[in-house]
């Protein structure tokens, strides 16, 4: 996990986000990326409709405010951690950084440039009420083809440590866990999660665990029931009475649409996790 692209607004959730990656970085000495979008404004359709030059210029400017008060706290922040300014060409076994800016919008930015990245980190786990913050992490989930790192409010102060992989036996989690090999390989202990009845069909969390033991991870597992709770209320009560301090698993093995009409466990755990989440779809 050698670049890492974070979607860098200087709000607190973006900041959430940037802390992950320094962490994330300083486990691997990668180069972190910060961008910032400058959409395009807002079309007002509709015919003799003119838009006053002089409005163009005020959202032009105030366009410019935010990236330029984004770029400055992103430099700030990497100053104080002795993270060095410079081009991903630059070769290096330490953690470095570098700021971009890309006009266009903003999920489909995402959604595309992600594809360089190693591992993109965004801010919208605990931020159920921000469209554009969940808009930007389904980007990144479903158009990118890489892991996604969600931070949550506070930053821990490990990552990793412990995973709880929350394996249900679909192709989005075996996928998931294949991406987060250089996570599981360095973290002292793994649990393979499975909840009874929130399972397709696949592989049991035996045969998962038995792979990671010939892979030198130390994994072992945990069958829980459901009770009254929800799968995702289930995974997430669970990963914290295990005490691990960061959450693998597949994105949307339900369908994207069935998730935001029915609920489903991808949904509520984007929304309630309160230790960082893996995923990928």
């Amino acid at each position: 996990m050698r670049t890492l692209l974070v979607p860098f607004h200087g709000s607190d959730a973006t900041q959430s986000a940037l802390e992950m990656a320094h962490l994330v970085a300083t486990r691997f000495g990668s180069y972190i990326e910060g961008l910032f979008v400058l959409q395009p404004p807002p079309i007002i359709a509709g015919e003799g409709i003119t838009i006053p030059g002089e409005y163009l210029t005020q959202l032009a400017e105030e366009r410019r405010r935010l990236a330029d008060g984004a770029r400055e706290r992103f430099e700030k922040f990497m100053n104080e951690r002795d993270v060095p300014l410079q081009d991903i060409t630059v070769a290096g076994d330490k953690p470095s950084a570098n700021w971009r800016e890309l006009e266009g919008l903003e999920s489909q930015i995402i959604g595309e440039y992600g594809r360089l990245f190693d591992l993109i980190v965004v801010g919208c786990a605990t931020q159920p009420s921000s469209a554009d913050r969940n808009a930007t992490c389904e980007a990144a989930l479903f158009e990118s083809g890489r892991p996604v790192m969600i931070s949550t409010e506070n930053t821990p102060t490990t990552l990793g440590k412990t995973i709880v992989i929350a394996w249900n036996g679909s192709t989005e989690t075996a996928r998931t866990i294949a991406l987060g090999m250089p996570l599981l390989q360095t973290a002292e202990e793994v649990v393979v999660l499975t909840v009874r009845g929130g399972t397709v069909p696949g592989p049991n969390a035996e045969q998962v665990a038995q792979h990671l033991v010939h892979n030198n991870i130390n994994a072992q597992t945990k069958l829980v029931e459901s009770g009254s709770r929800t799968v995702g209320e289930a995974i997430l009560e669970e990963t914290d009475r295990i005490g691990a301090d960061l959450l693998i698993k597949g994105a949307f093995t339900r369908s994207r649409l069935r998730q935001m009409i029915f609920g489903g466990a991808t949904q509520h755990i984007l929304s309630a996790a309160k230790v960082p989440v893996f995923m990928a779809h």
